[in-house]
């Protein structure tokens, strides 16, 4: 049974009715991965917001940073698990499978981290990342030199709880107004046999 056809549950708006520069960003997106993310589609609903979503993704997930690509999505993947958020789990899983070259990484990150075979530093990352979405309240200084200890710097602990918090907002979003994923992302870095 396919995934819903809706983008999600609010009105979406045609994109030759957004701004130049929303056009513009759309192609680019198209140009680069092959599509346009339904997370912009449907933040478009509201430009202004969609303008300070995409520079804010773009600084966490593509800026400078001591965290890697890879680890930035796996943390993705590892919060959105524990929020249950269906659009990102696919859309974070693809680039986890993508990004590693490894297909049953990003099912084991969907599912259950604590099953894949990880370094010390990525089993770090994850465990701070599930405690400081499920029970922020819990996180204190021994949960920060835990990570210190595995290389991080006071930038990268900061870039972390910055990827963390974004994907909290960007999880209780898309299940709020159902948003569903691109269906592109359930064939992308599969083996085909």
């Amino acid at each position: 049974m396919p995934q819903p056809d809706h983008v999600m549950k609010l009105p979406v708006p045609e994109e030759a009715g957004l701004d130049e520069d929303l056009q513009k960003y759309f192609q680019v997106c198209r140009d680069k991965l092959g599509l346009v993310p339904n997370v912009l589609r449907a933040y478009a609903i509201r430009p202004e917001k969609l303008r300070a979503f995409g520079k804010m993704y773009n600084d966490l997930m593509l800026g400078d940073s001591g965290l890697s690509k890879l680890e930035r999505e796996m943390v993705a993947v590892v919060v959105s698990s524990v929020n249950r958020c269906y659009y990102c789990l696919v859309a974070h899983g693809a680039a986890v499978r993508e990004l590693s070259g490894d297909p049953e990484l990003g099912e084991m990150l969907v599912m259950n981290y604590r099953v894949a075979e990880l370094s010390p530093r990525q089993r770090g990352l994850l465990d701070f990342a599930w405690k400081l979405t499920e029970t922020p309240h819990l996180v204190g200084e021994a949960d920060r030199a835990a990570l210190r200890d595995l290389g991080l710097s006071e930038a990268d602990l900061f870039d972390l709880c910055n990827v963390v918090g974004f994907f909290n907002m960007s999880n209780r979003v898309a299940s709020g107004v159902d948003m569903m994923p691109n269906r592109e992302y359930h064939a992308r870095a599969r083996p085909q046999g």
